[in-house]
Formats: C-alpha cells, sequence, structure tokens
C-alpha cells in the first residue's frame, strides 16, 4: 500500500486553516466524518445492527469474535456472546456482502437470487439436491446430522484445506439463497430452509442500495479503494458486478453520493451522512476490532490515522510487528497505537504499543482505565 504523503505539523496547520476560510473539508474533517457515521450514540441491538447494515464476522476468538468487539461500542451493555444469543428474534441472516457476516433481512435480500455463470437460478444436483431435500424435511439441521446420513465423505474447501462435502454442499445451497442460518450452536451454523422471498426488486434498484450502504457503512472512503471494494462486493452480488460503475455515476449525477478532493485523494460519501458536529471529541479511548468499519480500508486508516496497520494472525510469529491480534487504540480522534488483549487466570491481561511515543495528556491513563473496565464487563458472559 502507498504510504499517505507526510508533512511538517505547521503546513498541516496551514492547510486546515485555510480549507476552513474557504469552507473546504480537510483532513481533520474526514475523520470527524468517519468517527461521526460509525460511532452512533449506543443504542439496542436491534437498532445498532440496522444502523450498521452490516456487522463483519470472524470465527478467531483472541480475545472475542470481531462480531461482538465492534458490536460493543454501538450497543448498551453489550457483552460477548449476545449477538449469537439473540439471532433468532433479531430477524438477523447471515451472508456475504464484501465479507461475511450479519445483516438485517432485507439487506440480504439484495444480494439474491444469485444467479449461475448462465445467468440463471441456481439448481442443485447429486448431493447438494439430497442435503436441500433433507433439511426441507427436517428443519434447523446441524451439520453432524448431514455426516450421519450422507457419510463422512471429504472434499478440498476454499483454502486448500478438506471439510466434509455435506458441509460444503450447505455452504453452497446457502451462498445460493435456498438455506439460510437458523441460529448458532457454540459457534456452528445450523441451517434451515430460506424463507420465501418478497417481490424481487430491479437489478439497478439493488446495485444503488448495496453501494449506499458500503459507502455509508465506510465512508469517507478514497475513491482508489472502492476498484477492490467492488470487486469484494462483487462475490456477494456477482449478477450485479458488470453495472456497479455505472451506478455509481449516476448516484454522484443525482447528488445521492459525492465526491471530494483532499490531500491527494478523492474521497466518496453518502450526501446523508450525519453533519459536522461542533465541538471537541471526546477524550475517551476505544480498542477497536481489526475488521472494525472503522478500520476495514487498510488505505483509509494510513491515510487517516499516518501509520499502516496490519491483521497478523496469519503472518509468521517471527514476522509480526504488533502482535496476533492487535486491536487499534483510538484516543479521542486519533489512532495512536494498539492493545494485545489475553483472558487469563489473573484476569485480562492489556498490552499496549504506540506508534509514537506514549501519550502524556493526563486524560489518557484514565480514559485508558475506563475502557479496560468496559472491556472487562463485555467479557463476563450473561447468566
Amino acid at each position: 500500500m502507498p504510504k499517505s504523503p507526510k508533512r511538517s505539523p505547521a503546513k498541516a496547520k496551514l492547510a486546515s486553516r485555510r480549507g476552513k476560510q474557504h469552507g473546504e473539508l480537510t483532513l481533520a474533517h474526514l475523520k470527524q466524518r468517519a468517527l461521526t457515521a460509525s460511532f452512533f450514540p449506543a443504542t439496542t441491538l436491534v437498532d445498532a445492527v440496522a444502523a450498521l447494515g452490516f456487522v463483519q464476522a470472524d470465527p478467531i476468538r483472541a480475545p472475542a469474535r470481531a462480531q461482538d468487539l465492534i458490536l460493543r461500542h454501538r450497543v448498551d451493555d453489550y457483552r460477548a456472546g449476545d449477538l449469537e444469543r439473540s439471532y433468532r428474534e433479531l430477524e438477523l441472516d447471515e451472508d456475504f456482502l464484501y465479507a461475511y457476516g450479519f445483516m438485517p433481512r432485507k439487506i440480504a435480500r439484495l444480494l439474491h437470487p444469485r444467479l449461475n455463470p448462465r445467468g440463471r437460478p441456481h439448481r442443485p444436483t447429486g448431493l447438494a439436491a439430497d442435503v436441500l431435500a433433507f433439511v426441507r424435511e427436517r428443519g434447523t439441521t446441524h451439520p453432524q446430522e448431514l455426516a450421519a446420513s450422507f457419510g463422512k465423505e471429504r472434499a478440498v474447501n476454499n483454502w486448500g484445506g478438506f471439510s466434509k462435502a455435506t458441509t460444503r454442499a450447505l455452504h453452497a445451497l446457502h451462498f445460493h439463497g435456498l438455506l439460510r442460518v437458523a441460529h448458532r450452536r457454540d459457534g456452528i451454523r445450523l441451517y434451515e430452509p430460506a424463507h420465501a422471498r418478497d417481490e424481487e426488486m430491479s437489478a439497478e434498484a439493488r446495485r444503488r442500495s448495496l453501494l449506499l450502504l458500503v459507502l455509508r457503512l465506510l465512508a469517507p472512503l478514497p475513491k482508489r479503494s472502492l476498484g477492490p471494494m467492488l470487486a469484494l462486493l462483487g462475490r456477494g452480488a456477482p449478477q450485479l458486478r458488470k453495472g456497479m460503475p455505472k451506478t455509481l455515476d449516476a448516484l454522484l449525477r443525482s447528488g445521492e453520493v459525492k465526491s471530494v478532493a483532499v490531500e491527494s485523494e478523492t474521497w466518496l460519501f453518502p450526501s446523508e451522512m450525519p453533519a459536522l458536529e461542533s465541538g471537541a471529541t471526546p477524550r475517551e479511548v476505544r480498542f477497536l476490532a481489526p475488521f472494525d468499519p472503522l478500520v476495514w480500508d487498510r488505505r483509509r486508516f494510513a491515510h487517516l490515522w499516518g501509520w499502516e496497520y496490519r491483521f497478523e494472525a496469519y503472518t509468521p510469529p517471527v514476522k509480526r510487528r504488533r502482535g496476533y491480534y492487535a486491536m487499534p487504540l483510538l484516543f479521542g480522534d486519533a489512532v495512536i497505537g494498539w492493545v494485545n488483549i489475553a483472558n487469563s487466570s489473573r484476569g485480562l491481561e492489556v498490552d499496549v504499543g504506540f506508534v509514537g511515543p506514549a501519550p502524556r495528556d493526563k486524560d489518557f491513563r484514565p480514559a485508558f482505565d475506563a475502557e479496560v473496565a468496559r472491556f472487562e464487563r463485555f467479557m463476563a458472559s450473561r447468566k
């Protein structure tokens, strides 16, 4: 990833002052927009998922799953596992948008029907057809039930390893909208027949809705990040991918999406983004998930926060710079470092690192301790 251009503090301050004098957006404005859009006032779980539109999932639990780490900042009194415990009551779906995660059912419907390479509805055959018939007859099904009925034949998975052929069939049927995730048990997905769909939206209406969702979730987004993002979104909605650039042009012409040039980058964001708030940013600390919307786009992260963050869980230990599951550390309106958190018999262990010198601000230590205390409550199981 290309590094952001560096400027002296004096030049940065002068550019910011000029931008304000001329009513133009500055990098400071973009930071504030990103923070305001992402960290709305904490609310209920159902309202938080609806406001986000998508919450990325990840199986690594170090110290908690990504979906829980993301929601803890946006849901009142959220505890690890609350999403899984409440999934059936929330009318959510699990599906692939630009990554795999949780979303309101109305968002999941935008992704379907996913057509086969010939542009036709998917028609399962062989083992997949048998698995579909089994789930339709039995209802909610655990993958182990299929292994018991169909045997444990194994097939190569997308990562080069092996998984049960029946599990692969479940994943394919889920991807094509014939099955849905009913709920999880100890992190394992249980499947049931998909709900009947309402009247289908036009392809153009679905493209517009999906683009606005992604741009709102990750706004302001560097235009140079849009190509890779559309490639990932093309996996979630392959039949809609070809028309995405024209749809974006239409959104720009209509004014629903804004485009501004700030510091050698063109930035995109929906015009409906919250207005900038006056006043100082709260001097609080947040430990962010590697897949938090504020962190997700690495180009934007480097440009806004001035350093490059990498997720190193899959990096060989000897090559890691910041840790297996380093979580960016936000203080006020700046991401100043990272933390690695582990649960041990002695309690929560927090190892912190900083990009530059450790902050000497008198507000930092109390804010850091308050975030550690919040994290301890978040990790405590509900009874």
